[in-house]
């Protein structure tokens, strides 16, 4: 099961430890959702999701602060004897001594963030799904290429990196090259990224490990990219029959999200880098609206229509 060090959530929600003692390096959060505990707080436990991280709130925070110290005590140790990973008061709110009490008696941390408890919701939340969905890797390089991740795939020294070089030196940006972590953060949507060894380097063959930061600047890489489109590198087959058109999309399949896929043929000369920008900008036309092979099929049909028109203007009875 995927999870995520509490650690790093603290790291990057730059939340504030209220209790120190606690030691948090082994607490692992492994769903993306989370929980206000305002039923939990006067005393409904029935479907609890204690394993989630736990917002208190405002309304949460007033609640607690209308009760007797005897009543405090009874509800923090009903909430906290749960195996809950940790809690977290937004708004800058810090918890009274009796909770601080109570929760380094259980060894559950209580965390502090300065921001609305909805747009933590909606942090936490987001990078969380993210962090915790589906990962697979594929061989291949992704680019974001006029803001659309392109991943491009094929054999092994087929020119997917060179064709990555070149469309860093027109201005669009690599996101990983050789291996991209790809993962599902919904039904919809894939994100790839690189992993932490190789982030923005790439091998050239015969030059060798390129950093692209280091060469291009920070503008040429970006750390995660929504894949739109696969471009399948293949080398050129004479004998085999190439969609001229494009009136059917192709798709590629990973963790059960489909995306659309070009088979590009191979063969010297071809300016892979420009086909690489063609092919963006066609498919963000298409999600625009805007087909150009329908286009001209519907200009191939307007004008045989009319053709058929004028031949029967001219028959004679």
């Amino acid at each position: 099961m995927a999870s995520v060090s509490l650690l790093r959530v603290i790291e990057k929600m730059k939340l504030e430890n209220l209790t120190p003692e606690i030691d948090v390096t082994s607490i692992r959060i492994t769903q993306p959702d989370i929980n206000r505990p305002a039923l939990q707080l006067v005393g409904y436990f029935e479907h609890f999701a204690a394993t989630r991280l736990q917002i208190i709130g405002f309304v949460e925070y007033t609640y607690l602060e209308s009760l007797s110290d005897e009543r405090k005590r009874e509800v923090y140790e009903d909430l906290l004897s749960y195996d809950i990973p940790c809690i977290v008061f937004c708004r800058d709110l810090k918890p009274d001594p009796i909770f601080l009490e109570v929760a380094n008696k259980h060894m559950v941390p209580l965390l502090s963030t300065k921001k609305s408890t909805s747009d933590f919701m909606a942090e936490i939340i987001r990078w969380l799904n993210v962090r915790l969905a589906p990962c697979i890797s594929v061989h291949g390089v992704l680019v974001d290429v006029y803001g659309e991740g392109v991943l491009i795939t094929g054999e092994s020294g087929i020119g997917k990196s060179e064709a990555a070089l070149e469309l860093i030196k027109r201005g669009h940006r690599l996101v990983t090259d050789d291996v991209v972590e790809l993962r599902k953060v919904s039904d919809d949507t894939l994100v790839g990224s690189a992993p932490d060894i190789t982030k923005h380097f790439i091998e050239l063959r015969g030059i060798g490990i390129v950093d692209v930061k280091a060469l291009f600047g920070a503008s040429a890489v970006r750390d995660t990219q929504q894949v739109d489109l696969v471009i399948r590198l293949e080398d050129w087959d004479k004998d085999k029959e190439y969609d001229r058109l494009g009136l059917e999309e192709n798709y590629t399949e990973y963790l059960g999200n489909k995306i659309v896929c070009h088979n590009i043929p191979i063969r010297p000369g071809r300016n892979l880098a420009v086909i690489c920008e063609s092919a963006a900008v066609n498919h963000r036309q298409k999600k625009m609206g805007y087909n150009a092979a329908q286009e001209l099929y519907t200009r191939v049909q307007n004008s045989l229509g009319r053709r058929r028109d004028e031949d029967d203007d001219g028959i004679a009875f």
